[in-house]
């Protein structure tokens, strides 16, 4: 698989790993799964994940193997369209054992070029951050082989009812009680028209310092600009306000 690929993973993944990683047994330093999702051009969707149960030393890896068919098998038969499309490790770093655990999702039939997804839950960055990776062959012709990871960029994508659920756990941090209540339909309303509002004037700072030269223009942000035009529809006055009024209980 090409290094221009993108992992594109859904928060539900990562908040999937790190309750594993929280209900773990105390004497294993970290987790392992399966990562579950879409190939597309380009680029892996990771929408799912599954946790596999394994052991190792710093000499030994055990897992289960039959465990981790046997949930892939179950879960075809409730999501059909998620594909085995890599795996995941608690941890900072590519471990020695990643090579073993990458070799055998690598002979997986439906996962021919995986790839490998680390959390580092211990945050020894100082934050929980995750990285991607994928395989290459290593070394001379005619001489021994070995396998190098190379990474890939990764990119956080959610659905809305995702999004939704995101700013709700992002609430209770505020809160001394770590809740939060849900917010009544106007204020999720209002709340959405101002952060629009707070989109739209740094939009406009955006545009106004390219147009006086402060700001240095961007093609890519240029060609998002004008498919966000072109992609408002053409009404009249009143075709928006009725609209409007027939979307407000």
């Amino acid at each position: 698989m090409s290094l221009d690929l993108t992992v594109k993973v859904h928060p539900t993944v990562l908040f999937q790993i790190v309750d594993a990683y929280e209900r773990r047994s105390q004497d294993k330093a970290r987790i392992i799964g399966t990562l579950l999702g879409t190939y597309e051009k380009n680029g892996v969707e990771v929408t799912n994940c599954f946790c596999v149960p394994h052991a190792e030393t710093q000499e030994e890896l055990f897992i289960k193997m039959d465990f981790a068919s046997e949930m892939y098998e179950l879960h075809q038969q409730v999501a059909p369209l998620e594909m085995m499309v890599g795996w995941f490790a608690t941890g900072p770093e590519v471990t020695d054992h990643s090579v073993l655990i990458h070799t055998y999702y690598s002979k997986q039939a439906k996962c021919p070029t995986p790839i490998h997804l680390t959390l580092d839950t211990i945050m020894a960055n100082g934050r929980m951050s995750w990285k991607a990776y994928i395989s290459n062959p290593m070394g001379v012709p005619g001489g021994t082989g070995g396998t190098m990871f190379s990474p890939v960029p990764v990119e956080l994508v959610a659905h809305s009812a995702e999004l939704v659920g995101m700013n709700v756990a992002q609430n209770t941090k505020y809160s001394k009680t770590k809740t939060f209540e849900p917010e009544s339909d106007l204020s999720q309303f209002t709340g959405a028209v101002r952060n629009i509002e707070e989109m739209i004037d740094h939009l406009t700072a955006y545009v106004d310092g390219v147009l006086s030269g402060t700001t240095e223009p961007d093609a890519t942000v240029g060609r998002q600009l004008l498919d966000m035009v072109h992609s408002v529809p053409k009404m009249s006055q009143e075709q928006f306000d009725e609209m409007l009024n027939s979307n407000i209980k």
